[in-house]
């Protein structure tokens, strides 16, 4: 009974021993689920930063296209000024366009979209 008893305390003592040098497999099953967590939100930011830059474009597309129309409207109403183009070239720079794609809209160079911009206003005093 005693060798029974010894032979059954050692063999826990080596098993207690080697559960140390054991892979855990529920810590790589935890490590598992962060890593695709992680992978998860990436995708996720990934793709809500694709969408606001899509959503940027077309909103940007919609305003542009509402103030050439608005110019449009004021050409065919009155003749077309050069004060027009400069309106329409300070409302798009004021609404926070670049001046390459103010040229491209309005069919005017970017140098003279820079003049228009940087140009005080006529009848304003300092």
């Amino acid at each position: 009974m005693l060798y029974a008893v010894a032979a059954l305390s050692g063999a826990a003592i080596v098993f207690f021993i080697l559960s140390f040098f054991a892979k855990d497999r529920i810590k790589q099953l935890e490590n598992q689920m962060e890593q695709m967590n992680l992978t998860m939100m990436q995708n996720d930011y990934q793709m809500k930063k694709k969408m606001k830059v899509l959503e940027e474009e077309l909103l940007a597309g919609d305003l542009t296209q509402e103030i050439v129309d608005q110019h449009n409207q004021k050409q065919t109403s009155r003749p077309s000024t050069p004060q027009n183009a400069a309106d329409t070239v300070l409302t798009m720079y004021q609404k926070g366009y670049k001046t390459h794609y103010i040229a491209k809209q309005t069919n005017l160079s970017e140098d003279e979209v820079l003049a228009m911009v940087h140009r005080p206003k006529q009848g304003v005093q300092s």
